[in-house]
């Protein structure tokens, strides 16, 4: 049976390889299409250890980590992902950023995504004085060439967590992929949710 637990701070540490072998095994699918090396994840993972209000919830079957979600104030991610909202004139302070949220193929459908969403807003509302959460997501066109046959978006389970699209609210981020020989800028899209009742932005 498969089991959740949350880790904070220095507790993370142990676990952050995992971590990236499992963002370099699911984002290789659709629809990130991510050709990741441990080397690629150095950088990533240096910055999100230095995060002391970050958190990681990892899926356990047995002792094999089989999936994993993280987040961090969003005042602590990088420019990149900070700027739209400081383009829009909004207080990143205001916002808790969900990362990546990456589980083992067979290991969906067990409840696990939606464990992983309640553990990060659990962290959220105790570290933080966050209104919202948010996370972003690759935008793909309906033709890509590798998009899957009956590849369905996880629109639906990110509203039935009570996250709201926001289209217009985007960044960019450039990673090397299977279907490229060089790094390619992908656009992502943000999804936002009221932590405390206060109106959206």
């Amino acid at each position: 049976m498969v089991r959740v637990e949350f880790f904070a701070g220095a507790a993370m540490l142990p676990h952050l390889p995992a971590l990236a072998r499992l963002r370099i095994a699911v984002f290789r699918d659709w629809p990130y299409l991510y050709d990741g090396s441990l080397e690629n994840e150095q950088s990533y993972l240096a910055s999100f250890a230095a995060c002391p209000r970050a958190g990681l919830a990892l899926a356990f079957d047995g002792t094999a980590a089989v999936g994993c979600s993280s987040c961090l104030p969003l005042a602590d991610e990088d420019d990149n992902i900070r700027a739209p909202f400081l383009a829009h004139g909004w207080d990143v302070g205001k916002f808790f950023y969900f990362g990546e949220s990456v589980l083992l193929p067979q290991y969906r459908g067990q409840g696990v995504g939606v464990a992983f969403f309640r553990a990060r807003e659990a962290h959220a509302r105790a570290t933080s004085d966050c209104d919202f959460a948010t996370f972003c997501a690759v935008q793909r066109p309906a033709d890509h060439p590798l998009r899957p046959a009956g590849a369905v978006p996880l629109d639906s389970f990110w509203r039935k967590r009570g996250f709201v699209p926001y289209p217009d609210l985007a960044c960019t981020m450039r990673w090397q992929q299977v279907d490229s020989d060089e790094k390619v800028t992908n656009r992502l899209a943000f999804w936002l949710k009221s932590l405390t009742g206060a109106p959206p932005p």
